[in-house]
C-alpha cells in the first residue's frame, strides 16, 4: 500500500511539473516566442530565473508570490494551472493505473490544457498546438496497435473517432457559422485519441457544459448575445469528463436501454 501512494505521489509530481512546463507554452506560444528559448525569466525585470525558483508550487509559497529579484507580484494563475494538472494527472492515473492508457491521456490533457487556456485568452487555436497533438495520437495509435495487436477494425475505430465528429462541427459552422474551425481541430484531435465511443460523448458533454456555462454568462450580463464565446475550453472538458466517466456513461445507457427493451 505505501508503495502504492508513493507511486501516485510520483505521478502528481509529475504532473506539477508538466504544469510548469505547459505554463511555458500557454504564455509564449500566443506571442510567438520559442517555448525553450530563452530559459525561464521573470515577466517583469527580465531575470533568469534559478532552480530554487522554479519548484512547481512551492517556489510560489515560499517566495510569498512575489519575484525573488524585483518584488514584483507573481500571479496565482502559474500555481493554479500547475496544481490542476497534478490533480488531472493523478485523477487519470487513479482510473487508468500505470498503463499506457494513463500515458495516452496525460499527454492528450496536456495538449487540451493548453489549447484551452490560449482559447480562451485569445480566441486563438494554433495549428502547430493540433497538428502536435495529431501526430502524438498516431504514435499512440501505432504503439496500441502493435503491444495490443490492433486489427484494420481497430484503426478505424480511432480514425472515425477523429472524422466524423470533425465532420459535424464542420457542418455546424457551415450552417451556423457559431463556431471557429479551430473547433474542428480540436474535435479532431481528441477524437483521435478517444476513439469513436467516446468521441461523440465528449461532443456531447462539451455542448452541454458549453450551454450551461453560456446561459449563465449571459445572465450574468458578462457576456452579450453577440459576444464570442470560445469553445476550445468546453471541448477540453468534455474530453476529460470522457476520460474519467465514459465507459461507465455508456455502459449505464446501454443497460438502461436494454432494460426498457
Amino acid at each position: 500500500m505505501f508503495y502504492i501512494i508513493l507511486m501516485y505521489m510520483f505521478v502528481f509530481i509529475i504532473g506539477i511539473c508538466i504544469g510548469s512546463f505547459l505554463n511555458v507554452c500557454i504564455y509564449r506560444i500566443p506571442r510567438e516566442e520559442s517555448i525553450a528559448y530563452p530559459p525561464s525569466h521573470c515577466t517583469s525585470c527580465g531575470h533568469r530565473l534559478g532552480v530554487k525558483d522554479l519548484v512547481p508550487i512551492f517556489s510560489y509559497l515560499f517566495l510569498k508570490k512575489r519575484c525573488r529579484y524585483c518584488s514584483d507580484e507573481i500571479s496565482s494563475r502559474y500555481a493554479l494551472i500547475e496544481l490542476a494538472v497534478g490533480i488531472i494527472f493523478l485523477l487519470i492515473s487513479l482510473k487508468y493505473g500505470f498503463s499506457l492508457e494513463t500515458l495516452k491521456y496525460t499527454t492528450l490533457m496536456s495538449i487540451m490544457f493548453v489549447i484551452a487556456l490560449i482559447d480562451l485568452e485569445t480566441m486563438e487555436v494554433y495549428f502547430k498546438i493540433t497538428f502536435f497533438g495529431a501526430v502524438c495520437g498516431v504514435i499512440f495509435l501505432v504503439i496500441e496497435g502493435v503491444t495490443k495487436g490492433y486489427s484494420l477494425n481497430n484503426y478505424l475505430y480511432y480514425l472515425l473517432g477523429a472524422v466524423f465528429p470533425a465532420l459535424i462541427i464542420t457542418v455546424i459552422i457551415l450552417l451556423t457559422k457559431g463556431m471557429g474551425w479551430g473547433d474542428v481541430e480540436i474535435i479532431f484531435v481528441s477524437g483521435l485519441f478517444l476513439g469513436f465511443k467516446l468521441s461523440f460523448l465528449m461532443i456531447f458533454i462539451s455542448f452541454i457544459i458549453g450551454a450551461v456555462i453560456s446561459i449563465f454568462l449571459l445572465w450574468s450580463k458578462r457576456k452579450g448575445r453577440k459576444d464570442p464565446i470560445p469553445f476550445g475550453p468546453f471541448i477540453a472538458l468534455g474530453t476529460f469528463f470522457a476520460i474519467l466517466m465514459g465507459d461507465s456513461i455508456i455502459n449505464l445507457y446501454i443497460s438502461h436501454y436494454i432494460n426498457m427493451i
